[in-house]
């Protein structure tokens, strides 16, 4: 069966009952195993929190450039970015791209205001996935993933990469009831609109370290993004996380970073954590995380989902997503071919 092309209208088959031996990019691997799909997402565009990109950004020329680059879906980006529930279902239909979730921040240790507002949000992204997996046809085993993830605090950008003995500015006993009880109704809104719920452990938020992780998976039944890189910033092995929590997970966000920006910003006593930010990742094998490891351990143990390519930069603006599209036609061909070699 062959992968879709530029234009045509969205074949579910093709996209979830098994893998396409063709993309619209060039796929040097020559497929990969079934049930196993690359996407991306729009914070390699510049597109993250409750900003809309750089400047003239045009969410229609970013999933075409997404396709052109062969990849086979996309997370979301902040509520209404792509437009109505109906507006964004029919630009990833346009584009033949499977929505594959989206990343959901929530300030589990601020009032409740900021919560309920954090949570309608969500509502909204909720019924934009929900849009996308019908028009799409997407089974219920495939089902978008709704990503939770801790906002953290304006401390916690100041204070990444927390050592894992000093606990003085983690949740207390109290805090973590909260963050479970709120995710237990955030897992509740994503299951009422048919989708899969997960969790992001996130630098620089209260669910960081991997002993945080380990809190959370005791006191939830969420499942777990496992984002390698953000877990080797917080001092993680990323191969030793995967064997511990694997029957946990359920997605996977790629990326590779450069260890010394982290630790330079560190050192400097940074603030603008958005500004360094933007120069942590990498293109795939010019950083320091040992991707093809990961790979190697988590296709043995049978992993068929998601791989999702995420290489965060600054807000760019939409006259450089050829720039863009071409680094991530190349992120995408690094790791299809490890991939391929691992399957």
């Amino acid at each position: 069966m062959t992968g879709p092309t530029t234009g045509s209208a969205v074949n579910p088959t093709t996209v979830y009952a098994t893998h396409p031996t063709t993309t619209p990019g060039t796929d040097p691997s020559g497929g990969l195993p079934d049930g196993l799909l690359i996407g991306n997402a729009p914070v390699s565009y510049g597109v993250y929190g409750e900003g809309a990109g750089g400047p003239g950004s045009s969410p229609g020329a970013l999933l075409a450039s997404m396709a052109e680059a062969g990849y086979h879906g996309s997370e979301l980006g902040p509520p209404g970015f792509f437009g109505t529930p109906e507006q964004t279902a029919a630009l990833f239909t346009e584009h033949r791209l499977a929505a594959v979730g989206a990343y959901i921040p929530v300030h589990y240790a601020l009032g409740d205001d900021v919560v309920e507002h954090d949570l309608a949000r969500m509502e909204q992204t909720c019924r934009e996935l929900a849009a996308c997996a019908e028009a799409a046809g997407t089974p219920a085993d495939r089902a978008p993933l709704a990503i939770l993830a801790d906002e953290g605090s304006q401390t916690l950008l100041h204070n990444p990469a927390r050592s894992w003995d000093d606990r003085s500015l983690a949740l207390d006993e109290a805090g973590w009831e909260r963050l479970a009880r709120l995710s237990e109704r955030a897992m509740a809104m994503a299951r009422s609109y048919g989708l899969r719920p997960s969790f992001h452990p996130h630098i620089s938020t209260y669910v960081e370290s991997p002993w945080e992780v380990e809190r959370l998976l005791e006191l939830t039944e969420v499942g777990l993004t496992l984002d390698i890189a953000h877990i080797q910033l917080a001092g993680g092995d990323p191969v030793e996380c995967l064997r511990a929590w694997r029957e946990r997970i359920n997605h996977v966000h790629v990326k590779d970073v450069r260890m010394a920006v982290l630790a330079d910003a560190k050192a400097a006593g940074r603030t603008d954590f958005d500004e360094w930010w933007a120069d942590v990742c990498v293109p795939f094998g010019e950083g320091d995380v040992d991707i093809d490891a990961f790979l190697a351990e988590l296709l043995r143990g049978g992993y068929r989902d998601w791989l999702l390519v995420e290489q965060d930069r600054a807000p760019t603006p939409a006259d450089q997503y050829p720039q863009v599209a071409a680094e991530q036609a190349a992120n995408y061909a690094w790791l299809a071919a490890k991939v391929a070699a691992h399957s």
